[in-house]
């Protein structure tokens, strides 16, 4: 059977440039890590020598990777002075860790979860799974990289005002846990903000909660906060709040975790739900946002589930009907989705 020559150069094509954006991450990396956007953010057109120079770092080297950055479109060229530029509108991605446009995290982590590509090979053939804890422990922090700056963005402005009663409950003073918690991110930005509150970080992953515990001192919130290890479906406790960011979906028995959460919850007490935004069905996911989270599913999110109890694996797009179905089953009543971003949708969650 003929094929269409010119479909098949086309497509070549778009294989080229995603092999393009994977050497890209790599560079990012590289970039991130030896200071180069840092060095180059308000610096204006800058030669290889003068990077360099800037951050002790070896001229040929960087030569090379200036040209594969122009190339890649993360900086500007100028061939008459042979110099290179990072645009302020990217240094605000590349260079401001503050900024809710930084996307420093999602290389780092990314990048880690490739590295574990042979393990979840060997997972696609056995159906075991890849538990969070056997990735680089680079995704750990990329992870908590990427998602913090969305979370300074809006989590006190526009999420906890979605939900009906919580800011004033805060303000009053309430028990809040913070549940699959990370390095504790979303935790310390709550205590930051309502210091009448306490809050209760758990993660079954030892080493999260040990880094959660040290930036909670870091910050200075540590009377306020602290961190336990303890599985998402037996936290110990009763809470007026409980909040999840961007970790049911990995979890091995959704429903079961949900059931915990309902039997810990005081009386009116509400669960926000934050999950990666996603379309109910799979083609309205087949864009550049659900390119990322398929992805990251393929490699992080899906296994992880696969690897714990029950494996139920409902994956970064699961969608808001699929998560009702999983908070239905577990007794809730009453789910509303409070608000959205490009990113994330945020349920209220009562019984």
């Amino acid at each position: 059977m003929a094929i269409d020559e010119a479909k098949v150069q086309e497509f070549v094509g778009k294989a080229m440039a995603d092999l393009g954006g994977a050497l890209t991450a790599a560079q990012v990396v590289i970039g991130d890590k030896l200071g180069l956007y840092r060095a180059m953010a308000g610096a204006g057109p800058m030669s290889a020598a003068d990077l360099a120079r800037r951050t002790s770092t070896n001229e040929r080297s960087i030569r090379e990777w200036l040209a594969a950055q122009a190339a890649a479109g993360y900086l500007t060229y100028d061939p008459a002075s042979a110099r290179y530029t990072l645009p302020d509108e990217h240094a605000a991605a590349l260079a401001d860790e503050s900024s809710p446009a930084c996307v420093l995290g999602g290389f780092q982590g990314m990048s880690a979860a490739i590295r574990s590509t042979a393990k979840v090979v060997d997972a696609f053939r056995t159906g075991a799974g890849v538990g969070w804890h056997e990735h680089d422990p680079e995704l750990f922090v990329g992870t908590e990289r990427f998602f913090r700056p969305g979370y300074n963005a809006n989590l006190v402005s526009s999420w906890l005002p979605a939900l009906d009663g919580v800011v004033e409950k805060l303000e009053r003073g309430a028990t809040v846990a913070d549940v699959g918690c990370g390095f504790g991110a979303s935790t310390i930005i709550m205590a930051q903000a309502f210091p009448r509150s306490t809050f209760v970080g758990f993660d079954y992953h030892p080493a999260s909660v040990e880094a959660a515990q040290e930036r909670a001192e870091r910050a200075r919130v540590s009377d306020r906060v602290r961190f336990q290890v303890a599985p998402a479906k037996s936290y110990p406790g009763t809470y007026d709040l409980v909040t999840f960011f961007d970790c049911l979906h990995d979890m091995g028995d959704p429903v079961g975790a949900a059931r915990h959460v309902k039997s810990s919850l005081r009386p009116e007490g509400t669960w926000m739900l934050v999950e990666p935004f996603a379309h109910d069905r799979t083609e309205d996911n087949l864009n550049p946002v659900g390119r990322v989270f398929y992805g990251a599913s393929t490699l992080v999110c899906t296994q992880a589930s696969l690897a714990q109890e029950v494996g139920l694996a409902l994956g970064a797009q699961a969608g808001e009907a699929r998560l009702r179905e999983v908070l239905i089953e577990a007794g809730f009543g009453r789910i509303r989705r409070a608000t959205e971003t490009p990113f994330n949708m945020v349920l209220e969650v009562r019984v």
